[in-house]
């Protein structure tokens, strides 16, 4: 069975017009006098190769004729039968109470509700569409069902939120097996990289010898764990490109700094009995660069001083602070001591760097913050969603420029009451007036 997507709305805000323009032919009868639509119409729309069963349904009103009631209980009948809805309004009229009587109805089905405005025929109409965020029903989608304006962004975001046809679960689930986690081993010459790289995957694979520099390039293997499949790559260890002086060594700099971009997950590797060095923290920089969860591996434990371990950890406190909350594990890649512990740590990192919160708890996280500790010089953010994962990235609706050490504020309070843990999160800003 396809999909369903009810088109709903006040009489005369466009729905029919919409409908028209999706399909790509004149099916519903649209005049500029409200009430035309009656009767609920199906028919069955594509977009992207995915298709779906299109519902325009006649303007919801809260009283009238009884004619008029019947018609808002198809409205709302198709409501409850609904995969997803496009609740259409007009920004030439704005808020009415109407609109927001209707919002009430989708507060339910409130993650499968997209606001579309209508009728934006002009860059003019744009900022007003900022006012309909108070719906509370998520981001404002402006189009011209009209002119076809914005119709294409609006379908690109539908078809996103319906359920997968048995076939499309069936392909889904084989490209999901196909899904390996990537970890990338990285760290200075001679930390261990490849010895505990040899101990993950229980063979000897990478060449291992003291002499600094031994890895050439990025190795990988796949491993079998409770969690499924992850690849660990080996990279060749990172120096100060001032340092980089043959052009073998150059490449595998290159593959190393690839293999980190397009990692999953980062073992940050640091020799234990030499502490954190300022290329260890220029290291952590890059990879912090790359937005991937980053777990700090404090190797060779068992070889440093115990009177200089303290000195250690507080190291990687301060010199490593801009990684936030990143799991710190005392190991011994040679030993395999605690190595085991790398197991459950690589699990939680992921989960929370595939972490996707519920547009409703978002904002109540950032009102919650804006209430304790408000933005100065009048700054508000209006509505906030997230937009991605991998990592996971907000999108803030603010209604002026909102200063760094706010923004940084409100990162570390999203972090906390989120439960988001060490991962690493973006913070996109727009302004009302873009």
């Amino acid at each position: 069975m396809l999909p369903t997507v009810a088109i709903v709305g006040r009489p005369n805000v466009g729905k029919s017009t919409l409908l028209n323009r999706i399909i790509g032919r004149r099916e519903a009868i649209v005049e500029e006098r409200p009430g035309v639509t009656r009767d609920r119409k199906e028919v069955v729309a594509s977009w992207s190769g995915k298709e779906f069963k299109l519902i325009d349904t006649g303007g919801w009103m809260a009283s009238g004729s009884v004619l008029d009631e019947k018609v808002s209980d198809q409205s709302e009948k198709a409501i409850r039968e609904a995969d997803a809805v496009l609740f259409v309004v007009d920004v030439t009229v704005g808020v009415t109470e109407g609109d927001a009587q209707i919002a009430s109805l989708l507060r339910s089905k409130e993650d499968n509700v997209l606001v579309v405005v209508n009728k934006v025929d002009n860059t003019n109409l744009e900022t007003e569409i900022w006012d309909l965020l108070s719906l509370g029903l998520g981001e404002p989608i402006p189009v011209s069902a009209l002119h076809g304006k914005g119709t294409g962004d609006l379908l690109d975001i539908l078809v996103d939120k319906l359920p997968l046809t048995q076939e499309e679960e069936i392909e889904q689930s084989d490209k999901q097996e196909e899904k390996i986690i990537g970890v990338t081993l990285v760290g200075r010459p001679n930390v261990g990289k490849s010895t505990l790289f040899n101990r993950l995957i229980g063979e000897d694979r990478s060449v291992v010898h003291d002499m600094p520099g031994t890895t050439r390039d990025t190795i990988d293997t796949v491993v079998e764990t409770e969690n499924g499949p992850v690849r660990f790559i080996d990279t060749a260890g990172m120096r100060r490109k001032a340092r980089v002086d043959e052009s073998t060594e150059y490449y595998s700099l290159v593959r190393a700094l690839q293999a980190v971009d397009s990692a999953d997950v980062s073992l940050l590797i640091i020799d234990s009995t030499e502490g954190v060095t300022h290329q260890d923290q220029r290291l952590a920089e890059r990879v912090d660069a790359a937005g991937c969860p980053i777990l700090v591996l404090l190797n060779k434990w068992d070889l440093c001083d115990p009177e200089k371990r303290e000195d250690v950890l507080s190291q990687v406190g301060d010199r490593l602070h801009f990684i936030g909350q990143a799991p710190v594990i005392k190991i011994s890649a040679l030993s395999g001591r605690n190595v085991g512990r790398l197991w459950p740590a690589l699990a939680e990192s992921v989960a929370e760097y595939q972490t996707r919160i519920p547009t409703r708890k978002v904002n109540e996280v950032v009102r919650a913050a804006q209430a304790a500790h408000p933005a100065p010089g009048g700054v508000r953010v209006l509505y906030a969603t997230q937009g991605a994962t991998d990592p996971p990235t907000f999108t803030l609706f603010a209604n002026r420029e909102v200063p760094k050490t706010w923004l940084r504020y409100l990162e570390r309070k999203i972090r906390e009451d989120l439960d988001l843990g060490s991962t690493a999160i973006k913070l996109r800003v727009r302004r009302r007036s873009e």
